[in-house]
């Protein structure tokens, strides 16, 4: 063998080697620390738009079986738990009807809360939620176009501060029976009140086990309904206003 073909097998081998350690690095990040999540559907609106480009931070809760790819039946629980969600969290979880599906909402009932909507006011532990006008809404979502949709910001007991939509003021989930959330389950609502199916329907509670992370930063944005294959359409529908925005 020549000098010069073993030098360009060596460096074949190189680049392989640099490779595998590139995608190992990335499987051990998305596994274990932060992972991309698309937002998929309205039901965040006007926190979260279709389009936008999230990452979750996974170890922000510790870790279930639902951290690891496929999701392995090797512990029950979470460990590693390094913090409790807080109320107002921003929430990737897995559906507990469906654990092959994600969902995104906001945490608003913590284990032994009583969580109620009467007259699309939010009510914790027979508390109402203040609720002040914040102007209007505007999508450019085409399924939900949501124009002049009025909003409202909502103040939790710990500070925590947010807009929510409120399309219509008798929507079926503006008035709820008393929901008490179990011991190591909680409750979560969408911001989009009128469009979002979550705790107070089909939804349920959540079990600890079922969370995924924290929604930490938006890294990308695109509207329009823009597919992120179609580049060429980016700068014409790209959210500048929104990249690399902290969610709340």
């Amino acid at each position: 063998m020549s000098e010069k073909v073993e030098k360009k097998q060596n460096a074949l081998w190189e680049n392989i080697k640099v490779i595998v350690q590139a995608l190992l690095l990335a499987m051990v990040i998305r596994t274990v620390f932060f992972q991309p999540f698309t937002i998929p559907s309205g039901s965040m609106m006007p926190t979260l738009l279709v389009g936008d480009y999230i990452f979750v931070n996974k170890f922000a809760y510790g870790y279930s079986k639902y951290s690891l790819p496929f999701s392995p039946d090797l512990f029950s629980g979470r460990v590693l738990e390094f913090s409790e969600p807080e109320r107002g969290d921003v929430i990737v979880f897995r559906l507990p009807t469906d654990p092959n599906v994600d969902y995104i909402k906001r945490l608003v009932g913590l284990p032994g809360d009583r969580v109620q909507v009467t007259d699309g006011v939010l009510y914790i532990n027979g508390q109402p939620v203040p609720k002040q006008a914040d102007g209007t809404f505007t999508s450019d979502y085409r399924l939900d176009p949501g124009a002049d949709v009025p909003v409202f910001r909502e103040t939790l007991d710990n500070g925590v501060t947010y807009d929510t939509l409120d399309q219509s003021p008798v929507s079926r989930g503006d008035n709820t029976r008393e929901f008490i959330v179990p011991e190591g389950h909680y409750f979560f609502m969408g911001d989009n009140r009128d469009n979002s199916l979550d705790s107070r329907f089909d939804v349920g509670f959540v079990p600890a086990e079922n969370l995924i992370g924290r929604a930490s930063v938006i890294f990308f944005s695109i509207g329009n309904d823009t597919s992120f294959r179609e580049f060429w359409k980016w700068p014409a529908n790209m959210r500048w206003e929104r990249l690399f925005k902290v969610v709340r």
